[in-house]
């Protein structure tokens, strides 16, 4: 298989048959071997019946059915852990995404790249509840992965298998795979997408999933930079949690002897306690992370490194 195109369905059923069609038209001028998987992520209205209807009539067509809501980055990753195609190509199943654009992402992976990122630049949505969040969002995880692309969250992108079936997914993970494969020195690129208006249905993304987005931000982050020495993180708050207490015990004595405040006149004694259990506390919790880092490790016979080439063996 060349190419599989991963559809995530939540609620859609008014969308796929034209999706479908659209679809069927771009890949009839490709000279591939295609798949679609449609993972219906939980729907409640006819999306199910809809796939199926398809799918009888067009064995490319694969469905997976999850027992109830799991998400976009689940319904995501399942399509991916079950494509066969060497390039993978994720789409929303709402039509905002245009399947004319396939052929742009596959031109980009040809010339050499593994990721090629979509860039809704003529983003037709809601500016407050939409595009402002989700300018803000993108910003910040630029700034905190240091991979500078103009939207992490548009979800049609081309990945080469090779890189993205290795990552498992949680959470709102799915828009910092092109971060985890820039880490690994993959060559990664955007492009300019055509996105188009919702017609039918209703969005399901809001301000609220941007607070979700920087909370696992946080976990990305600490991921790639500490998840083989998380001692150097937890550790390193609690060391100076511990001696910005012992600094402020020191700061009361000499208050205190030098008859200028009392103990119980300044908060500097709790502090000093507060700051001495929490750093203790953090240089615990780093050692426990360790052992459950090596036990990860470990147990699964994994390696805590990725090597790229061998010579001679």
């Amino acid at each position: 298989m060349n190419l599989s195109i991963v559809l995530s369905v939540f609620n859609e059923e008014e969308n796929l048959e034209q999706l479908y069609n659209e679809l069927k038209e771009v890949l009839s001028h490709l000279d591939l071997s295609t798949e679609i998987i449609c993972v219906n992520d939980g729907s409640f209205d006819n999306s199910l019946e809809v796939l199926k209807k398809i799918a009888l009539k067009d064995d490319r067509v694969k469905v997976i059915d999850f027992v109830r809501n799991f998400g976009q980055t689940a319904a995501m990753s399942a399509g991916i852990k079950n494509a066969t195609g060497e390039i993978i190509i994720p789409m929303d199943a709402d039509l905002q995404n245009n399947p004319k654009d396939i052929p742009h992402f596959l031109e980009k992976i040809n010339e050499g790249y593994v990721v090629v990122s979509g860039w809704r630049k003529e983003r037709k949505d809601k500016a407050i509840s939409r595009r402002l969040p989700s300018w803000l969002a993108n910003k910040l995880i630029s700034l905190i992965t240091g991979v500078k692309i103009h939207d992490y969250g548009c979800s049609m992108k081309a990945y080469k298998k090779s890189v993205i079936q290795g990552i498992n997914l949680y959470g709102e993970m799915h828009r910092f795979i092109p971060a985890y494969v820039a880490w690994n020195r993959g060559k990664i690129t955007e492009i300019v997408v055509d996105h188009r208006p919702r017609i039918h249905g209703q969005t399901k993304y809001g301000i609220s999933r941007t607070f979700r987005v920087i909370l696992d931000l946080i976990v990305v982050k600490f991921l790639s930079s500490y998840m083989n020495r998380p001692i150097h993180f937890f550790g390193g708050i609690g060391i100076f949690a511990f001696l910005l207490g012992c600094l402020s015990f020191v700061v009361a004595v000499v208050l205190k002897l030098a008859n200028i405040r009392s103990f119980v006149a300044t908060p500097l004694p709790i502090f000093s306690a507060l700051l001495i259990i929490v750093g203790v506390q953090l240089i615990v919790m780093g050692i426990l992370s360790e052992m459950q880092m090596r036990t990860y490790y470990e147990s699964q016979k994994k390696d805590p490194y990725s090597i790229k080439e061998k010579i001679n063996f």
